[in-house]
C-alpha cells in the first residue's frame, strides 16, 4: 500500500531526527534545503517536511544522493496537478541523476513506476484482471482463511503476543504471493528478499543481493508459465509476454514491485493498530461501532506518516506554473509529497487530528492520477480483514508494554513498528 506501488530503493544512511530542518543552501532562486532520511520513531510527522509545509507551498529541497535540487509541491491541489499532468513525466527521470534518497538507481524496464502514456495504460494492461474489484471479492474466502488460521495459532499459544510477526506480516505476505502465484515452497525465500529490499540495513551490496535474487526468480516464474491458462499475476505477464503484448523485462518489471507491496500492508496496518491500543477512544469507536470502521480506516491511512520523505520524481517537460504562482521550468525535477497534501488545511480542517467522522475524505494515501496504486483494492482488503479480525477475535486486545516500549524499525522507507506485543 506504498501510495504508488513501487520497489522501494534503500538508502545506505541515515541522520538522526531534528526539530528543525538543516539550514538552507544558497543558491540562485529560493533557498534549497537539505532532506535527510531522518530516523523517526512512533507515529511522528516528519519535523524537515513539516517546516517546509510551513515555508511554503512550493519548495526546492536536496536528498543525501544523486545530483542537483528538486522542487517539493506539498499543497493538495498541486500534487494532484503534478501528478495526473502529462507535463510532467516519470520516463525523463531514468534518463538523469536526479536528487534522491537511494544510493543508487537502476530503474527497470517496464516498471509502471517509470512509465508515461501511452505505455503505462499498456504495461498496466496485463495485471488489471488480477485486482479488480470482482477478484478482490473471490479472494476474500481465502485471504480470511488463511488470517483466521494465523489468529487460532496467537489464540492457541496465549499471551501475549507479538502481532507483527504472528499475524501482520505472515498475512500480506502469504495473501500477495498467491495472488502473484509464488509456490509455497518458496515464499519464505522471496519474502527474505522483498525484506530486505525495503531495508537500509547492508547498504548497497546486500540490496543489490536480494534484487537479484528476487529478479532472478521472477524472470524463471515468468518463462515457466508462458503458457499457464491460469489468473496469477506471474500466469497473466507470462502469457501476456507469450502473446507479444509486453516483452519479459517488462513482465518482471512489473511484478517486483507488486510483490514487495505486502510489506507496506503490514507496516501502515502496524501503525493503525498502534494507533488504537495507545489512544482508547479510537479503540472504543472502532469496537462500539463495527459497522463504521471503514471510513476510520481512510480516515488513519490519511493521517499515518507512512514513509521516509518522498517517493519518485517527475521531470518537466515544459514550463508550467503551479498554484502560487511558482514557475517550474521545462526540465526541472519536481517531488510531490501524499503526506503533506493529505495535511492540507485547505482540503482537511484541522488535519493533524485523527477525526473518525471526517467527511469528505479525500485523501492521495493510495495516490492520484496515472500512477495511482495497481494494488490499492488489494490493499485496502487486507487491512479491513486484518483490523476486523483482530478487534472481533481478540476482544481484549491491548499493548504488553508501555507505548514508549513499542520497537519501531530503523532504516527503512516505510515506517511502522518492528514488534507490537499484546495481550488479551
Amino acid at each position: 500500500m506504498t501510495t504508488e506501488m513501487t520497489a522501494p530503493t534503500p538508502t545506505e544512511t541515515t541522520a538522526p531526527a531534528t526539530a528543525e530542518p538543516v539550514p538552507p543552501v544558497c543558491e540562485a532562486g529560493p533557498p534549497v534545503r537539505d532532506w535527510p532520511a531522518l530516523e523517526l520513531a512512533g507515529t511522528d510527522f516528519d519535523p524537515v517536511l513539516a517546516a517546509l509545509m510551513a515555508e511554503g507551498p512550493v519548495t526546492r529541497i536536496r536528498l543525501p544522493y544523486g545530483e542537483g535540487w528538486a522542487w517539493l509541491a506539498t499543497r493538495y491541489e498541486d500534487v494532484r496537478t503534478v501528478t495526473n499532468d502529462p507535463r510532467f513525466s516519470r520516463a525523463e527521470v531514468t534518463r538523469r541523476q536526479v536528487t534522491r534518497l537511494a544510493p543508487h538507481f537502476k530503474p527497470r524496464p517496464g516498471s509502471l513506476a517509470w512509465a508515461d502514456q501511452p505505455d503505462h495504460n499498456r504495461l498496466r494492461k496485463p495485471l488489471a484482471g488480477a485486482f479488480t474489484v470482482g477478484a478482490m471479492k473471490r479472494l476474500r474466502p481465502r485471504a480470511q482463511a488463511i488470517l483466521d488460521e494465523l489468529v487460532d495459532g496467537v489464540l492457541r499459544d496465549g499471551p501475549p503476543a507479538d502481532l507483527i510477526e504472528r499475524v501482520l506480516e505472515p498475512f500480506p505476505i502469504t495473501v500477495v504471493s498467491e495472488v502473484m502465484g509464488v509456490p509455497e515452497a518458496d515464499r519464505d525465500r522471496v519474502h527474505a528478499w522483498t525484506r530486505q529490499i525495503i531495508s537500509t540495513s547492508g547498504g548497497v551490496e546486500a540490496a543489490d543481493a536480494a534484487k537479484q535474487g528476487l529478479y532472478g526468480w521472477i524472470t524463471e516464474a515468468v518463462r515457466a508459465r508462458a503458457g499457464s491458462p491460469g489468473d496469477d499475476v506471474y500466469s497473466l505477464l507470462g502469457a501476456a509476454v507469450a502473446r507479444g503484448e509486453i516483452g519479459e523485462e517488462e513482465a518482471v518489471g512489473l511484478a517486483g514491485p507488486l510483490q514487495i507491496g505486502g510489506e507496506a500492508v503490514t507496516h501502515n496496518c502496524g501503525q493503525m493498530l498502534f494507533l488504537m491500543l495507545t489512544r482508547p477512544e479510537l479503540m472504543a469507536r472502532m469496537r462500539e461501532r463495527p459497522a463504521e470502521r471503514g471510513p476510520v480506516l481512510d480516515e488513519l491511512l490519511r493521517w499515518i506518516p507512512h514513509r521516509s520523505t518522498v517517493g519518485l520524481a517527475r521531470i518537466a517537460l515544459e514550463d508550467v506554473e503551479l498554484g502560487d504562482g511558482t514557475r517550474i521550468t521545462a526540465g526541472d525535477p519536481v517531488y510531490v509529497s501524499y503526506l503533506a497534501a493529505n495535511r492540507d488545511p485547505a482540503v482537511f480542517p484541522d488535519p493533524d487530528r485523527i477525526d473518525p467522522d471526517r467527511d469528505p475524505n479525500p485523501h492521495l494515501a493510495l495516490g492520484h492520477g496515472a500512477h495511482y496504486c495497481t494494488g490499492a483494492v488489494l490493499a485496502r482488503l487486507q487491512t479491513e480483514l486484518l483490523v476486523d479480525t483482530l478487534l472481533d477475535r481478540l476482544p481484549g486486545l491491548r499493548l504488553a508494554v508501555p507505548a514508549e516500549g513499542v520497537e519501531w524499525r530503523r532504516k527503512t522507507m516505510i515506517r511502522g513498528p518492528r514488534t507490537l506485543s499484546a495481550t488479551w
